[in-house]
């Protein structure tokens, strides 16, 4: 195995900051003569530990994988290496992963309790005759774009801030599943989708865009407990695509959002309901005009 030029990271959201490194981790890799490779935690370390795993990413296996395919990656399970001190871990990237070089951000630490901060691994490197690269964080609106900015973001439903910190919008992804068909009664058949139980989820109704078998079609998405109709306690994401009637159960559903409409909301009745969506779509269909 060649030696590698090494970034780490959980990289949750795939945001404008990775971005910025793994194109410096490809341009400098090159100039090295290092493979780039990067080490990606499946899941967020900090999550696990707390044991917090539940609405804890912004981004499912499967949506990660797909942005990172022009980069090679091995997908690390925490769980198996959480206990390596940071010397340890230091050397398991020599031995296993044959690490030349590594990028990281200034922030960034490892090791079991995070004993590895970023003077620890300039003292390994320089003992072990590596090169380390430390790249400077990337801003929007004079603040750090990360992981945990987004999340909180995300919650808010602060939907076109999130999408400039991504550098594109961001979306759900899931298999389109049977719901309690109220929708359809009322003239709004949607798309229920099958989202992890590891997923943040915005609430409230947004305007999205749709893809299906590589279709782009527009509509509405609505995130929450549903008040008016409640069955279970439990989120669920429904989407009702405009000018759409075709049955597409289990097939696989992309929403990318593009700004929030409302909060959800209980309302009094069916009609009272009915006559909230008509208003919502309406808005929706102007917001999505140059889409």
């Amino acid at each position: 195995m060649p030696k590698t030029f090494i970034t780490i990271g959980t990289f949750d959201g795939v945001h404008r900051g990775h971005k910025k490194l793994f194109t410096l981790l490809k341009y400098e890799a090159e100039n090295l003569g290092l493979s780039p490779l990067a080490l990606v935690f499946k899941m967020p370390p900090k999550n696990i530990l707390n044991n917090k795993l539940e609405q804890s990413i912004l981004l499912d296996l499967k949506q990660k994988k797909e942005l990172l395919k022009d980069i090679k990656t091995v997908y690390l399970d925490f769980n198996k290496i959480k206990n390596l001190s940071a010397d340890e871990f230091f050397n398991l990237l020599i031995l296993k992963y044959k690490m030349g070089a590594i990028i990281v951000g200034k922030d960034f630490a490892f090791g079991k309790n995070r004993q590895g901060n970023i003077s620890f691994l300039r003292e390994k490197c320089k003992q072990k005759n590596i090169e380390l690269f430390e790249i400077d964080f990337e801003e929007e609106d004079n603040s750090k774009i990360s992981s945990s900015r987004l999340r909180t973001a995300l919650k808010a439903g602060e939907i076109p801030a999130i999408n400039k910190m991504l550098g594109r919008p961001f979306a759900l992804e899931g298999k389109v599943i049977y719901g309690n068909q109220l929708g359809r009664k009322i003239g709004f058949p949607t798309a229920n989708l099958d989202i992890k139980k590891e997923q943040i989820l915005p609430r409230g109704v947004f305007a999205v865009l749709v893809y299906i078998d590589g279709k782009k079609y527009k509509g509405i998405c609505n995130i929450g407990l549903k008040p008016t109709v409640a069955v279970n306690g439990l989120p669920t994401v429904e989407i009702f695509i405009f000018d759409f009637n075709k049955n597409i159960y289990g097939q696989i559903l992309r929403a990318e959002f593009i700004q929030k409409i409302r909060e959800e909301k209980k309302f009094t009745g069916l009609g009272e309901l009915t006559e909230q969506i008509n208003a919502d779509c309406a808005l929706a269909k102007k917001i999505l005009l140059k889409f």
